[in-house]
C-alpha cells in the first residue's frame, strides 16, 4: 500500500501538464517540418517539374521530378547512421538540433532558387543538392525524436511515440490545405511563377521556432547519464553486427505504413493525371486524410499501452491489405470528389490505427543504448526502399502497363509483407 509520502513523491516527480505537452511539441516540430517539406515537394511535383526539370514530354518531366524526389532518399540511411549514432553517443537533443538546422537550409535553398529558364542546369542541380541535404537531415530525425519521446515517459511509451506520427498528420493537413487554397485561387501562370514557393517560405518560418524551443528543452538521456559501455560507444557497429534481425523486422513492419504515406502524397497528381479531376480535388481529399492522421494516432498509442501494439497493427494491416484494391477500383469507376474523399478517409483511418502504435513497437525492438541508431537506420532504409520511390514506382507502372490500379497492387504487396514481419516480431522478438 502506498504511503502518503510515496504518493507525494510520485506526484512531485511527474511533469506538469504544460511541460508534458510542450515536450511533445518541441520533440515533434522537427518531424512536422521534415514532412511538410517532403509533402509540398510531392504535392507540387507537376509545377516543380515545369520550373526546374523541363523536358519535351510532360510525362518525362514528371518522372524526372519524382526521380529526384526519390534519389534524395538514398542519402537518408547515411544520415541515419551519422545522426543516429551521434544521438546515442552525445544525447538526443544534440542530434535533433543538427537535424532541424540542416532541414532549414535545404528548404530555404528550394524556396529561393531561380528556375531553369533563368540559370539553366544550375537550377536542377541546386534543387537536387538541397533535397540530398534534407534527406541527410531527415535520416536522423525519426530515431532521435522517437527515442527522446519514449524515454520521457517509459510507462506511456505508446502514447508518447504516437505523436511522432501524429505530427506527420499535421503536416499532411497543412500542406494539403496550402495546395487546395493555392490551386483554387491562382491561375496556372501564377502558380508556376511564384505560387508553389509560398508553402516553402512558410516551412522556413517553422524552423527557427523549432530550433529555439529545442535549445531550451531538457532530456532524460543526456551527456551526463549516457551509458559508457563498449556497446553504447559503438552503436552503429552493434546494430549492424548484432541486431540485424531487429533491424530487418523493423523495416518490414514499416513497409506498408511508409508506402501508404507516399502514395497519399502522390494522390493529388494521380487525381489530375489519371482521373482527370480538378487539381483542388486531390488536395481537398488529402486535407481530410491529414486530419485523421493527426487526431487518431494518440488514441491508438494510448490503447497500445494497454492491449499491445501488434494486435492493433495486425487487425488494421489485414483489413487494409484486403480492401485497398476494391476501394481504388470503386474510385476509378466513379471518379468524383465524394468517392475520392471516401477512399482517402478509409485509407487514412486504417493507416492511423497501424502507425499510431508503430513507433513504440520499433522503440521496443531495440535496447536503449542503440535505440536511436537502430530506429534511425531501420526507418530510413524502409522509407528509402518502400516509400521514397513509391510515387515514381506507381507512376512508372501506370505508364508501362496502363493499369490505373497499380497503386493498389503496390500497397497490397506491402501490406502482406508487413503482416509477415509483425508475426515474426511476436514470435522471434517476443514483442506484444
Amino acid at each position: 500500500m502506498d504511503t502518503p509520502a510515496s504518493v507525494g513523491a510520485s506526484l512531485l516527480s511527474q511533469p506538469k501538464r504544460t511541460s508534458f505537452y510542450l515536450t511533445i511539441f518541441v520533440a515533434t516540430i522537427g518531424n512536422a517540418l521534415e514532412w511538410f517539406d517532403i509533402l509540398i515537394y510531392g504535392f507540387f511535383a507537376t509545377t516543380i517539374a515545369k520550373t526546374f526539370f523541363p523536358a519535351s514530354s510532360p510525362a518525362v518531366s514528371l518522372l524526372v521530378t519524382l526521380g529526384t524526389f526519390g534519389i534524395s532518399y538514398l542519402v537518408r540511411p547515411i544520415g541515419a547512421l551519422a545522426l543516429g549514432s551521434y544521438a546515442d553517443r552525445h544525447g538526443r537533443k544534440a542530434s535533433m538540433l543538427v537535424s532541424i538546422m540542416m532541414m532549414m537550409v535545404g528548404t530555404l535553398t528550394i524556396a529561393v532558387m531561380p528556375g531553369y529558364a533563368s540559370i539553366g542546369m544550375a537550377a536542377p542541380i541546386a534543387v537536387l543538392a538541397a533535397r540530398l541535404l534534407q534527406g541527410f537531415s531527415a535520416g536522423g530525425e525519426f530515431g532521435s525524436t522517437t527515442a527522446f519521446l519514449v524515454e520521457q515517459a517509459p510507462h506511456r511509451s505508446g502514447f508518447m511515440a504516437s505523436f511522432q506520427f501524429a505530427s506527420q498528420g499535421l503536416s499532411y493537413l497543412l500542406a494539403a490545405a496550402f495546395g487546395a487554397v493555392l490551386t483554387s485561387t491562382l491561375d496556372t501562370a501564377s502558380m508556376e511563377s511564384w505560387g508553389w514557393r509560398v508553402p516553402f517560405f512558410f516551412g522556413i518560418l517553422i524552423g527557427p521556432i523549432g530550433l529555439y524551443l529545442r535549445r531550451q528543452m531538457q532530456e532524460e538521456h543526456n551527456v551526463h547519464n549516457l551509458d559508457r559501455s563498449p556497446v553504447a560507444r559503438t552503436p552503429v557497429r552493434t546494430v549492424l553486427a548484432q541486431q540485424k534481425l531487429r533491424m530487418l523486422l523493423s523495416i518490414g513492419v514499416l513497409a506498408v505504413s511508409t508506402g501508404t504515406s507516399y502514395v497519399i502524397l502522390y494522390i493529388p497528381t494521380y487525381a489530375v493525371k489519371q482521373l482527370h479531376m480538378p487539381a483542388n480535388f486531390g488536395f481537398t481529399a488529402t486535407v481530410l486524410t491529414g486530419a485523421i492522421l493527426m487526431f487518431v494516432p494518440p488514441f491508438i498509442g494510448l490503447l497500445s499501452d494497454r492491449v499491445g501494439r501488434i494486435r492493433l497493427m495486425a487487425a488494421s494491416g489485414v483489413i487494409f491489405t484486403l480492401s485497398i484494391y476494391p476501394v481504388f477500383a470503386a474510385l476509378i469507376r466513379h471518379p468524383n470528389l465524394g468517392a475520392l474523399m471516401a477512399m482517402m478517409a478509409w485509407i487514412g483511418l486504417l493507416k492511423a490505427v497501424y502507425f499510431g502504435a508503430l513507433p513504440a513497437l520499433m522503440a521496443d525492438a531495440f535496447p536503449k543504448e542503440t535505440r536511436a541508431t537502430g530506429m534511425a537506420v531501420s526507418y530510413n532504409i524502409g522509407v528509402t526502399v518502400f516509400g521514397g520511390f513509391a510515387p515514381l514506382i506507381v507512376d512508372s507502372l501506370i505508364q508501362l502497363t496502363g493499369n490505373k490500379l497499380s497503386p493498389a497492387l503496390y500497397l497490397a504487396f506491402l501490406g502482406a509483407l508487413s503482416l509477415v514481419a509483425l508475426w515474426k516480431c511476436k514470435t522471434a522478438l517476443r514483442l506484444r
